[in-house]
Parts: C-alpha cells; structure tokens; sequence
C-alpha cells in the first residue's frame, strides 16, 4: 500500500534483529521523503523491569493512565539473527509462528515491479519479508508536491499565507 501511495522507502523489520532494524532506521530517517518501516514487534514486556524507562510501573507513574492493567505476563525478548536470504521460523510467546524471509542482497529495491512481485510472492509463501523492500529517491518529498516555502509555516506572516482577493475570487467563480 505504501508503495501505492508513493512512498519513497518501504521496509519491514523484525524487533528482534537490531543488526537489520537499526540499519533500516537510519537509512530512513536520511531519507528525504517519505519513509514507512513495518515493525514486527511481538512483546515489549521483556523492558518490564526495574529501572527500565519503558515498563509499565516507570509509565505509570509518570504519566496519566488512560487505562488500569492488571496483569502482564513477563516474557524473554524474542531474537533472531540471519543471513540475507534466509528463511526463518520465529516462534512468538503464544506459540504462533512466524516465518520471516530476509531479502537477498541480489535483490533490487529499486525495482518497483520487482518489489510488487516480492510481496505478492511472500503473500503466496505465507513469509514476511524483511528488509529493504523499495526505494525511489526520485519522488519528490511532500513539501515539493505542494510546493511549500522553506520557511516554517508558523513563522509566515498572515499576508503570505492569505492568497489575494482575486484569487479567491477566480477559485469561487470555478466553483459556481
């Protein structure tokens, strides 16, 4: 779908493989454009500990809880280290699994075509690829496409950002 709307980088990672995800962080966040990383995260109650920012006590008390939880389960991060183009069965807390393809390093993230084929085709295997699955640095980011000032919106005067009477005159007029 992010493809499909004009994304410019599309990836998928697994949580549990920071080698991968964090090399897919900092490429998209260099991106200039828009960037969509899928991430497969099964459980973050494995940062419930004392002293951990992210546990639920830390939250808790630092922020408004918008609902009371009870009772979360303690469970060990889930990790996975592969090589490109290794299929790998990661069984999740529940007992589900998942079957992670990682792309191939002759695989081409510039081909759109080749990206589409990948999807459709995990799709079929019932994989989820991880990894690079499409880049374009050649679409144009969101500020080109509505062709925005380099200025910060907040910072223009009110008569920059009002268009002219007639303007809006001929914008009313084509609407009657």
């Amino acid at each position: 779908l992010a493809i499909e709307l004009g994304c410019g980088f599309v990836a998928r990672s697994f949580a549990g493989d920071p080698r991968q995800l964090v090399s897919l962080l900092k490429a998209a966040v260099s991106h200039n454009g828009t960037a969509i990383i899928d991430v497969i995260s099964p459980c973050v109650t494995f940062n419930n500990h004392e002293g951990s920012t992210k546990s639920y006590k830390h939250a808790k008390e630092i922020d408004t809880p918008l609902h009371e939880i009870g009772y979360v389960p303690f469970y060990e991060q889930i990790t996975v280290d592969y090589e490109e183009g290794d299929v790998r069965d990661v069984t999740m807390h529940d007992g589900s699994v998942l079957q992670l393809k990682k792309l191939g390093k002759d695989y081409d993230p510039t081909d759109r075509f080749a990206a589409d084929h990948a999807i459709h085709q995990s799709h079929r295997d019932k994989t989820l690829l991880t990894g690079l699955i499409y880049f374009d640095e050649h679409i144009p980011d969101f500020s080109q496409i509505k062709n925005l000032v380099d200025a910060p919106l907040a910072s223009l005067q009110e008569k920059d950002l009002r268009p002219p009477k007639e303007t809006l005159d001929e914008i009313m007029q084509s609407l009657m």
